[in-house]
Parts: C-alpha cells; structure tokens; sequence
C-alpha cells in the first residue's frame, strides 16, 4: 500500500466490519484517518431503521480509535442517482445494479469532493480490492483481491481512472474475512461479530416486490411461451428478470425460466433453460481504467454479473458503445446488468449491458 505519515485520508465508515479494520490499518500506517459516514436516507423515507443506527455504529468506531467523524448528507444525490434510477429500470424491464450507481456518483464522486474540501489527499474504502501502481502500463489500477470470492473489483469499474492514484484498498491483501474479524476482535471494536449484510440498502427486509409496487403501477399481462401459447397471467411485467424461475404461479410440464420481456405488449416470454444461454452482447456506458480507449479489437475476459465466471471474450468497439463475443455461451445475460473485463488480476473496466 501507498504509505505517507503526513497524508490525510478520508475513510467512507458504515459502522460495518470492513470499515472497521479499514480504519485501524489506515491509522497504523500513520494516516491521518477521518471517518465519513455518507447518510444516504432518512428513516422516515424507507422506514427500515438502518439511518440513524449506521451512523451510531460508525462514530462509536471512530470514537474507538481516536478519530475524526464526519456525516455527510447525500440523500438527495443518492434518491436521483439510486434510488430513482433502480425504479426507472425496473419500469423499463431492466435490471439494475444500484451499488454500481452508487460507486459511480457517491463513493468515489461526490466523497473525492469531500475529500478535496477537507484537505485529504487519499479517499479509501472497505472494499476488497486493489489499486497499485502498474510499471508496465505506467499508471494505476484496480487489481482483484486475494480473498477470492470476497473479491469486490466487479462493482468498481465505474471508478473515474484519473483519481486511481487517490485511492486506497486497506483490506485488498486480505485472503478471508475470518482475518478481517480477527483483527477487529484484538483492537476491541463492538463491529467484530456483526454480520454481512446481503440486502439492497434501501429496500427494507429485501422486499424488491413490494418496493417496487409502491412506485411502479402493477398491470396484467401475458405469459407467452417460445411456441406461442399463452400460458397464462402475470401482475405486473416488473416483478421478472431474465433468468427467472421462482414465482411464475404457473404450471407446466418442464421447467420453465423468463427468456425476454416486452414492455410494449406487456409480455413475459419463457422457454427452457437452454434457451437462456447467448455468447454475443452490446454494452454502454463503457468506463475504461486500464487503457485510454479501446481502438481496436482486444482479447480480454468478461463477466456478466457478479457472480459468474470469467470468460475469454472479444471486445470490438463501437464508437460510444462495444460488442462482446465470449468464447463460450452465457446463461441469462440480462439488460441493465454489468459486463465487467479483466487482463489477468487487472480490472481493465465494463460496461452496462444493452
């Protein structure tokens, strides 16, 4: 890790583990941490209690280890760029990401703001990454972290590359999150046993279905298979995502999974699980890190979500956009998701796919 004894950095905290150890291993390297805690809601908007307790939580932290803590209202950001984009998505029979939205504009858009502000040279995070200094690319990047499936390089493609040398990855040489625990548990951190949280922040007890129903007027439609037969009705074209199988309410004698989605007719297709599979993909939004543009053709590989394997794969640019041909068939590339590319350990960037 950069190290500099007599740098200030600015330290996103949510009163989890993570942050947490971020924390003291940025003070023990001799920063100067100041803990921010970004409010991204309030309570009374989605009435799930996790405001006001994560700033608790984060300024006990803080408190703890004998630094500074700083709330920074976002809420009006995080519902435009968030909140409303992961509504608008899903109204449009698109799948979004919201934590990518949220690195995109806040993590490391508006807190490099902040930092400036404040004085900081360096912004850092909990995620489990790395940034370095490549010598045969000559600048930095995102690497993968050794803690392998706790990996987090997939969502932060969208990191703006001209600020990768202000950005540090305390816990990218961690190889489990048992030695992140461990670690809080010697320094006495009332974080130590909290559990991972695995929800949408913004979506109380994971109720995607009911969230959404409260934006997005529900209207019937057709469940329409490969061969044309209507097999029956669905409640509202935004409960599905390509892929889909649980909660179809409809039998029938082989499974069946969501194959396309027509906003236009109302219309969820299925079919079987062979036809999900597709090796060609267009994509927008394209965020290059480890290279300036992409000119020509470049061998690479992908993954199109954040848990799917890596894949060799073909990128072939396209003015503003790219198309993608993997070397081997994907199962439910789906339309909002993110199609991410590495060089070996390298994060070379992604892209939103069409």
């Amino acid at each position: 890790m950069r190290q500099n004894t007599k740098e200030k950095v600015l330290l996103g905290i949510s009163g989890g583990v993570d942050s947490s150890v971020a924390a003291i291993l940025l003070q023990d390297q001799g920063y100067e941490v100041i803990g921010v805690t970004m409010k991204l809601w309030r309570d009374e908007d989605f009435s799930n209690g996790m405001a006001s307790d994560t700033i608790e939580q984060a300024k006990a932290v803080c408190d703890k280890l004998g630094i500074d803590h700083v709330v920074c209202d976002l809420g009006e950001d995080f519902k435009r760029f968030v909140v409303d984009d992961f509504i608008s998505c899903y109204a449009n029979c698109i799948t979004p990401n919201p934590c990518i939205e949220c690195n995109r504009h806040l993590k490391f858009g508006k807190m490099i703001e902040l930092a400036d502000s404040l004085g900081a040279k360096y912004v850092a995070t909990g995620h489990y990454a790395r940034c370095c200094y490549d010598e045969a690319r000559k600048r930095y990047v995102i690497k993968r972290s050794f803690a392998g499936k706790k990996d987090q390089s997939y969502v932060l493609y969208v990191v703006d590359g001209n600020i990768l040398d202000r950005i540090l990855f305390p816990l990218g040489e961690f190889q489990s999150k048992d030695d992140i625990r461990q670690v809080a548990l010697d320094r006495g951190l009332i974080t130590a046993k909290k559990r991972d949280s695995q929800e949408i922040c913004f979506i109380p007890n994971n109720d995607t279905r009911g969230f959404i129903d409260k934006y997005i007027p529900a209207k019937q439609g057709n469940v329409v298979h490969k061969n044309g037969k209507v097999l029956g009705k669905h409640n509202g074209i935004c409960h599905y995502t390509i892929g889909q199988r649980k909660g179809m309410g409809i039998s029938y004698p082989e499974p069946i999974f969501v194959t396309r989605l027509d906003k236009e007719s109302n219309t969820v297709y299925v079919g079987c699980n062979e036809d999900l599979f597709s090796s060609e993909l267009t994509a927008k939004r394209v965020n290059w890190l480890a290279l300036d543009a992409l000119d020509e053709p470049i061998r690479l590989t992908a993954r199109v979500r954040y848990s799917a394997p890596d894949v060799p794969c073909t990128v072939y640019p396209m003015g503003d956009r790219i198309k993608v041909i993997l070397d081997e068939p994907q199962r439910a590339i789906t339309s909002g998701q993110s199609v991410v590319f590495y060089d070996g350990d390298v994060l070379m960037g992604g892209g939103i796919i069409e």
